[in-house]
């Protein structure tokens, strides 16, 4: 994993947050796994409580997609002895993905495994929880999930891919506790980040075609320069 991976898996992670089948959602997951009704979200007294409560969700859904991560390091590297031949495979697939976070490819978007949720909430489990979150958001989240996955089967070990999995979680992870801490706030934000979805949307797309061409045409250090450019603007020594 280099360090110029690391920012696109966050904004993945984040792009995933505002997903139709997540953001309205929630509300209700924050009820749930802290046991304060949705019309006492916000109120005070009531936000340590509901941070502290998400924490074993978080970690459960994070550790469902590290999970994803490090298979998909093993079957990248499995499969594709040739380092070049897998950088031009990720930076195809990375491409269709990208084409269909932006619409322009269809990709189904029906949700499974809700028996899970309802399984994970009758033993009372955070954990499980949001280990049954991630399965049935997966193939609503599914191009951006996906497009982090052919990243992470290109990595040299399974380690680096379960840290860019683990990256991509956190990404999701902070605005789902942001909304917890300061629920009526952050819905006031989310409400207008929700109204701007397709945009954001569209340059998500945009972002992973992108990449997608410069993993293809073994490009990939252009992102890294300039990531390095970056830092030095700001006073930071380079990472690479």
């Amino acid at each position: 994993m280099s360090w110029s991976e690391i920012p696109v898996a966050l904004v993945a992670g984040f792009l995933s947050f505002l997903a139709p089948c997540v953001l309205p959602l929630v509300p209700g997951y924050l009820s749930t796994v802290s046991a304060v009704s949705a019309e006492d979200l916000g109120r005070p007294g009531t936000a340590r409580r509901v941070v502290t409560s998400s924490i074993p969700f978080v970690l459960g859904f994070t550790a469902f997609f590290v999970l994803l991560g490090v298979g998909a390091s093993l079957l990248g590297g499995s499969l594709f002895r040739d380092q070049f031949l897998l950088e031009e495979v990720a930076g195809f697939v990375l491409v269709v993905f990208g084409l269909a976070f932006m619409g322009l490819l269809p990709w189904p978007e029906r949700l499974v495994g809700a028996g899970l949720v309802q399984g994970a909430r009758s033993r009372g489990s955070r954990v499980l929880l949001g280990g049954a979150f991630a399965v049935c958001a997966a193939p609503c989240i599914g191009p951006v999930l996906a497009a982090i996955l052919v990243l992470a089967g290109s990595s040299d070990t399974a380690l680096e891919g379960a840290g860019l999995l683990a990256v991509y979680s956190l990404g999701l992870a902070i605005p789902f506790v942001l909304a917890g801490a300061l629920f009526t706030r952050a819905m006031g934000a989310f409400r207008w980040l929700r109204d701007h979805y397709r945009a954001i949307q569209f340059a998500g797309g945009l972002v992973m075609v992108a990449l997608g061409l410069l993993l293809f045409f073994g490009r990939f250090y252009v992102l890294r320069i300039y990531v390095n450019r970056a830092l030095e603007w700001i006073g930071l020594e380079p990472v690479f």
